[in-house]
């Protein structure tokens, strides 16, 4: 059995998204190898620096490129930056000659405003995971659904480079919420997208917001299913411990407990060596200041 195929035995989605402050998503029609900074498409030299700068910034670098296209460019590469907090999310496309133009810009950018390095992007990008050298399930189950998606969305979908989780493929991401997605059908992708670009979030398939940890994505998670409220509406405080504060713009609060279990080892990706699974999920939902339990 694939990975993907093990994990939807038993294993939440929640909580699963990969936990960063911003995106750099660079796009790159050559060979991107098993990582995208393991030197086999930019070098030795320029992969280091990029991961160093990447680390220090807290940012996840991705490798993008348009559904079906493997041409070589020839009028530059296009770079989406993207910064996930709903205090103010946004993203930003920018024109680079080539990838050694990425050092020309300081990742420390996605921690703040918008900084007006290219075209402000108003409407969600859409990232499915097409990653065939790192992970079967990747390739086989995101392609067809990033080929779907293109024949209505067009220019806002790229397929890209391995996002976290390939277990839980086909994987999507939405910037610049950072909004993760897995196990999707082409059909629930479509949904998935279409309330995106209304500015509301479809929760069947979510794996979590990336600005949080997987205790607070879980949080967030779990009082979305009880109430009805806009991409950016919502904020966590992790407190630890297994308590998170969900707040929402209008002031309301949310007291969310979750605890973490373990399941049995699966492997994380096809032919890997099992490892254990510890899922987060939700115990109760208390919003403050009413009394009201909601579980």
């Amino acid at each position: 059995m694939t990975c993907s195929a093990l994990s939807a035995v038993d294993e939440p989605l929640e909580g699963t998204a990969a936990e960063v402050r911003g995106w750099v998503c660079l796009e790159f029609t050559a060979a991107w190898g098993r990582d995208v900074l393991d030197g086999t498409a930019l070098g030795e030299e320029l992969a280091t620096e990029l991961s160093r700068r990447a680390d220090a910034a807290d940012v996840r670098i991705m490798f993008i490129r348009h559904p079906g296209r493997s041409e070589p460019l020839t009028s530059g590469h296009t770079v989406l930056l993207a910064r996930t907090d709903p205090d103010d999310s946004w993203c930003e496309r920018v024109k680079i000659d080539t990838p050694f133009d990425l050092l020309d810009i300081d990742f420390a950018v996605l921690g703040g405003p918008a900084p007006g390095l290219g075209d402000r992007v108003e409407e969600p990008m859409v990232l499915v995971c097409a990653h065939g050298k790192r992970d079967q399930c990747c390739a086989v189950f995101g392609r067809p659904v990033a080929a779907e998606l293109v024949r209505s969305f067009g220019e806002h979908v790229w397929e890209c480079s391995h996002t976290g989780g390939h277990r839980f493929a086909p994987s999507m991401i939405l910037l610049p919420s950072g909004y993760t997605y897995g196990r999707l059908s082409e059909a629930d992708s479509l949904e998935a997208v279409e309330s995106a670009m209304s500015g509301s979030v479809y929760l069947p398939g979510l794996r979590g917001r990336s600005t949080w940890t997987p205790q607070g994505q879980v949080s967030e998670i779990a009082v979305r299913q009880h109430i009805s409220c806009g991409v950016d509406d919502l904020s966590v405080i992790d407190l630890g411990a297994g308590v998170s504060i969900v707040e929402h713009v209008d002031s309301r609060r949310w007291e969310v407990e979750t605890e973490t279990s373990e399941l049995p080892p699966r492997p994380p990706s096809c032919g890997a060596v099992p490892k254990p699974v510890r899922p987060v999920t939700a115990k109760s939902v208390r919003e403050l200041g009413s009394g009201l339990l909601l579980t």
